[in-house]
């Protein structure tokens, strides 16, 4: 089939083609005939990068009177970026419509807002709260419109949003159509479907809840404070990756980008505390491939619209399976493969299996990598980028004769080694004190099947000194940090620190006693975050029993390490009709002022240089 066969009119038939577009997408064609028709209610579900804004967009866009300068197509969505977005798609397909599209959404000036609608709007789209800000004062008239669309809804119920779509569909006419587009259905969306629509046609590309064919899902197990670790060793075995970072909160999605950004990874967070140019900042980065990890919280990243995202990385699951679903999705877009990595410890297997039950898909259990693994790649990685690289012989003509002179005495397996090592000695250095995460999680699991000692019978390992430290968890230590700063002073390799427990204002470390002296001699004085250490040995065996639990190591490593070496490692990415009863009474009061605010409109657009697969 062929968008010629669909009936659009000529005028969007050409914006298409100048697109490239050739073929319509499953769900476009089978959304796109029916929703052509004047009288349709519409559920349509499908996977984020199906095409869904065309499915929808172009019939409202085909059937606008050009006469008019009232609304007459709404589309509601959960966030300003999605709101954005879906604006600049539609702009594209009426590029020779006349069809003013006006996006309303909190964070922006609703003064400037009402002046564009009162100028026309033939199409609306809008996020609840600040659509119902204008309806209240009477800046908007929707008496005209003829087709709703609730674009994400079981987002926008996620967010809390049912009882402001109650109010906004009841100022819209009965006659109205309204076409539902999710990429799940769970139970409230099905029950807007029947609150909202009559006999509605329902279209599911692929099943129910199910996540993209092209996703490749894999789960690993690692240690709660391994987590950090474990997502900087899979960014190194992935050199190349293109990916965003998902965190369950503003805190730690903060916490995880910076840490990555000061050991040199090219890496920004993306969450509602960001003023919206920091955030439009960050996405322009992020689309143009300057930014090569994106570090987000869910709400934040809905929207998020890259066909060229290789890997998406769970530095925890979310609360709702659901929510896994639109994580996914960020990836393997418009016919491309991806991967979906999950970090979780030994509890939290449950959580897969829930998953894939309820998402039909598989998930394949990963090793995260070792030393040996990480730096062969990485290694390859740098000889292949040397090779690539263009000599600008004329810029380095005239130094050739004294670089050649100092280089005469040696031969060519020499130099390749010194080149080689000049580059990749601080990453060896880095990863030699790195431990096996994974043995690390069985050793947990284990534990979880009974084989953890007795809290009140841990004593120190035979052979060990325990030490006390002058720093805790309120001096932001932890186990990562305590291993970065005793290894570094003292010279040591981390498989020789034991247990840590990392308490309010102190911590106590297990080492080999052969390192006794050395860890007095060269910790002391040694400076965290601005404040001198002191650290002593204790004689109680028991010492920080109520703090994080040892038995292994956390794995730290110099902030000189992989992230640092990836600086000159010539990567591409560059540095720089309503019925039914209402319940009203229930609203939250804060809900309108964070949609006004931009608190919960969150999802990061996107520039799209092709609309295939959207």
């Amino acid at each position: 089939m062929t968008f010629e066969e669909l009936g659009l009119r000529e005028e969007v038939l050409k914006s298409l083609k100048e697109l490239g577009f050739e073929a319509p997408t499953p769900i476009q064609e089978q959304a796109i005939p029916h929703l052509m028709k004047e009288d349709c209610d519409f559920v349509g579900l499908a996977q984020t990068g199906t095409g869904k804004t065309a499915a929808f967009g172009l019939p409202l866009i085909n059937y606008i009177n050009t006469n008019s300068n009232r609304p007459q197509g709404l589309i509601i969505c959960p966030t300003r970026e999605l709101c954005l977005q879906i604006t600049r798609d539609l702009e594209i397909f009426a590029k020779y419509v006349k069809c003013p599209i006006v996006s309303v959404y909190g964070g922006a000036d609703i003064r400037r807002q009402m002046t564009q609608i009162k100028k026309g709007a033939s199409i609306v789209v809008a996020t609840p709260g600040r659509l119902l800000d204008l309806i209240k004062r009477k800046a908007i008239q929707l008496s005209e419109v003829k087709n709703v669309v609730l674009d994400e809804a079981d987002e926008m119920l996620n967010m809390g949003f049912k009882e402001d779509i109650d109010d906004i569909l009841e100022t819209t006419p009965e006659s109205k159509n309204v076409w539902l587009f999710s990429a799940t259905m769970p139970k409230d969306v099905a029950r807007i479907a029947k609150t909202y629509m009559t006999q509605p046609l329902e279209v599911s590309i692929g099943h129910k809840n199910q996540t993209n064919e092209n996703i490749e899902h894999i789960f690993y197990l690692v240690k709660e404070r391994d987590r950090y670790e474990a997502v900087k060793r899979l960014i190194d075995f992935h050199p190349q990756i293109y990916g965003l970072i998902f965190c369950r909160t503003k805190h730690e999605t903060g916490t995880v980008a910076e840490k990555l950004a000061r050991e040199g990874y090219n890496a920004e967070p993306l969450h509602g505390d960001l003023t919206q140019p920091m955030r439009d900042r960050v996405m322009a980065r992020f689309r143009s491939k300057e930014l090569q990890i994106l570090v987000a919280t869910d709400v934040a990243a809905r929207g998020i619209d890259v066909d060229d995202i290789t890997h998406v990385i769970n530095y925890n699951l979310p609360d709702d399976n659901e929510n896994y679903t639109h994580r996914s999705g960020r990836t393997a877009r418009a016919g491309k493969t991806g991967q979906s990595l999950v970090l979780i410890t030994p509890k939290e297997g449950f959580k897969i299996k829930s998953i894939e039950k309820q998402m039909r898909t598989q998930f394949s259990q990963g090793q995260i990598p070792n030393a040996e693994e990480i730096c062969e790649i990485q290694l390859m990685k740098l000889i292949q980028n040397t090779i690539n690289i263009n000599v600008k012989e004329k810029d380095i003509e005239k130094f050739m004769p004294q670089i050649l002179a100092s280089f005469e005495t040696m031969d060519k397996t020499e130099i390749i080694k010194k080149f080689v090592s000049a580059e990749f000695n601080r990453f060896i250095e880095y990863y030699d004190r790195a431990g096996d995460l994974n043995q690390r999680a069985k050793q947990d699991s284990g534990r979880e099947r009974g084989e953890r000692k007795d809290k009140g019978q841990r004593a120190r390992d035979e052979g060990k000194t325990r030490f006390f430290l002058s720093a805790g968890r309120r001096d932001g230590l932890n186990p990562g940090a305590l291993l970065r700063v005793v290894c570094d002073a003292a010279g040591i390799k981390s498989d020789v620190i034991g247990r840590i427990d990392i308490m309010t204002s102190y911590a106590f470390f297990d080492v080999d006693e052969a390192h006794t002296e050395r860890i007095l001699k060269n910790v002391n004085g040694t400076e965290f975050e601005g404040t001198k250490l002191s650290v002593e040995v204790t004689n109680t065996q028991n010492g920080g029993g109520k703090g994080s639990r040892g038995g292994d190591r956390g794995s730290g490593g110099r902030r000189s390490g992989g992230g640092r070496f990836r600086r000159s490692g010539g990567s591409n990415f560059r540095s720089k009709k309503s019925k039914g009863n209402r319940d009203k009474g229930r609203r939250s009061s804060d809900r309108h002022s964070r949609d006004r605010n931009g608190g919960s409109e969150r999802r990061s657009g996107s520039d799209r240089s092709r609309y295939r697969g959207r």
